[in-house]
């Protein structure tokens, strides 16, 4: 005869009672749509990014030249075109009234950008 396979049974859990939501309370982040914000914090972000990677290209082309794995007109070209990326990145954080300190990420442990 064969053997009847009863359900599994449900384990009671335990819910957490519900918290009544705090409508006085302003949100940990709060967005402002206004257009020209907007845009300031898009280029604000773009420009945190752009000078990310060219620390990044620096810090390399150092290691690269302590190494002497770049010939001087390599060091020479690598140098000024990171000059230039740096002095167009301010001018356009100037342009949006950002300042070089604006486009610093925190790290946490590791630092500053």
């Amino acid at each position: 005869m064969p053997r009847s396979v009863s359900p599994p049974k449900r384990l009671a859990t335990k819910q957490a009672p519900r918290r009544a939501v705090n409508q006085s309370r302003r949100p940990a982040f709060h967005w402002n749509p206004d257009p020209e914000e907007v845009r300031r914090s898009v280029i604000k972000l773009v420009l945190t990014l752009v000078e990310l990677i060219r620390k990044l290209m620096e810090r390399q082309a150092v290691r690269r030249m302590e190494e002497r794995t770049l010939t001087s007109a390599e060091t020479e070209a690598i140098g000024r075109a990171l000059m230039e990326l740096e002095r167009t990145i301010r001018d356009i954080g100037r342009t949006f009234d950002l300042a070089p300190e604006d486009l610093n990420i925190d790290l946490g442990p590791i630092k500053l950008l």
